[in-house]
């Protein structure tokens, strides 16, 4: 099944640990570059931080290894052929660009001068994504040596953009853009994690998702609620009111057409989810909240991971001051997101929405709705040849240890390969909850981080052999 089996593992162990501190040197040399996409000012930055990660794949082997330019912040594109005429074809997708990070933010250290403090690496981008991307290239060189190759098992290929900490604005006119050279027969996404450092997981899908917000208007302007009150339609009511009807009783979404064609959890992927050691008193205290609810009939992670949802973002309208105001007021505003799942399409989640709307909307109010930019879900089938050769490499890599599953209930720009491409996209992330992505003193835990190489080094085997 593989050309890495599991007597291979204290050979790539062996190599891994001969070369970890040049591993550590090259990624601090990188983690110092304040690659933050959302500040202007570091624009020269985040250009700095791609033309560092093409040279040092070039170093790594790569032949190719491109800057690619966006309206925006750039992208670094790689490519190492295997040299196998039949060799299937793997995209690695991570994200150069980090969060915005100060001293006075909180962090103890700067947050752009590494500090490894037991056993773990400090530095905004350690884990959140310069970490999880800088694993593959100690990954593919302990391939080569494990095996022996000069060129990977795979036909290996990076795209690493610059811009997702920003909401990859530029992100799917960039893979249109580049279809042909970005094709390939399966994509791994490493901007994921674990479910803890004691329980190693794969995630196996993210959420879609679309928002909109929607104006209403009565009055030309705010009028006597005296004079007026009771024989006008008031826009705060009927914000009001649409807020009130996208739930029923279940907390389940009234627009109608929003559950047509979901898929529907498994027996034994409810299983699979009931199987992780989730403490549900920790989880809402990290959550802020003081109670669950949700749709009934599902757990809490089965609420966060596989269904869609309706939430209120925001509601607005007339009088906010102090005191009173006796008025109609003449506009009203919500904000509304939708997370979707597997089975379900942003434009007609969009049609459904605008429908319920207009449908809901009384005489004497004016309308308007504006969608922002959507995105798709994603799912891996558990039974996927290429999510079991996932499993088995991450197994080989933490001592033969059982990998349970889970899935991210946000959302992001891995659904745009999956679409663009029509492969299908699979998770590989070491990072845990403490990492504390976008957080003061963001870390990435050492031995996991080698884990995350280690099985690389088993992965691209692995692949080769199931995907032929």
């Amino acid at each position: 099944m593989s050309d890495t089996p599991d007597s291979a593992v204290p050979t790539v162990r062996a190599y891994v640990e001969q070369h970890r501190a040049a591993f550590l040197d090259d990624l601090a040399e990188w983690l110092r570059i304040p690659s933050v996409s959302a500040q202007p000012v570091h624009a020269p930055d985040v250009r700095r931080s791609a033309e560092w990660l093409a040279m040092k794949l070039k170093e790594t082997g790569f032949p190719v290894a491109e800057v690619w330019e966006t309206p925006g912040a750039p992208a670094v594109f790689a490519e190492w052929p295997s040299g196998d005429e039949d060799a299937p074809t793997v995209l690695v997708y991570g994200h150069h660009d980090v969060q915005p990070a100060a001293r006075e933010d909180g962090w103890d250290t700067d947050p752009f001068e590494p500090v490894i403090r037991e056993n773990r690496l400090h530095a905004r981008g350690a884990a959140d994504d310069k970490g999880q991307v800088f694993f593959h290239t100690l990954g593919v060189r302990a391939h080569l040596a494990l095996t022996g190759r000069t060129a990977p098992a795979v036909n290996l290929k990076l795209l690493v953009e610059g811009e997702e900490e920003s909401g990859s604005p530029h992100f799917r006119a960039l893979v249109e853009e580049h279809r042909a050279r970005l094709a390939a027969d399966v994509v791994i996404v490493s901007d994921t994690g674990m479910w803890s450092e004691t329980t190693p997981t794969v995630c196996t899908g993210m959420r879609g998702l679309a928002d909109c917000e929607i104006d209403l208007y009565g009055p030309d302007q705010d009028i006597h609620s005296g004079s007026f009150g009771g024989a006008v339609p008031n826009p705060a009511t009927v914000a009001a009111r649409l807020v009130a009807a996208l739930h029923d009783e279940d907390e389940r979404v009234t627009i109608p057409g929003f559950y047509d064609n979901i898929a529907e959890l498994t027996d034994a992927e409810r299983e699979l989810i009931a199987e992780l050691p989730f403490d549900e008193a920790s989880w809402l205290a990290t959550a802020a909240s003081h109670g669950t609810l949700g749709e009934a009939g599902y757990s809490t992670l089965e609420r966060v991971w596989a269904r869609p949802t309706a939430e209120v973002n925001g509601i607005g309208g007339g009088y906010q001051g102090p005191g009173g105001k006796t008025i109609i007021p003449s506009s009203a505003h919500l904000k509304l997101s939708f997370r979707l799942v597997a089975g379900q399409d942003p434009d007609k989640i969009e049609a459904a929405v605008r429908d319920w709307v207009a449908a809901r909307v009384p005489a004497g109010i004016r309308h308007e709705i504006t969608f922002g930019a959507a995105t798709r879900p994603c799912l891996t089938p558990l039974d996927h040849p290429a999510l079991k050769a996932v499993v088995r490499s991450m197994s080989r890599a933490f001592d033969g240890a059982k990998i349970r599953f889970t899935r991210e209930g946000g959302s992001g720009p891995a659904a745009d390969l999956q679409d663009v491409l029509a492969a299908p996209v699979l998770f590989l992330g070491i990072s845990v909850p403490s990492d504390g992505w976008h957080s003061p003193n963001e870390k990435v835990e050492l031995d996991l981080l080698l884990k995350g190489v280690e099985t690389t080094a088993h992965l691209w085997g692995d692949l080769s052999a199931v995907l032929r």
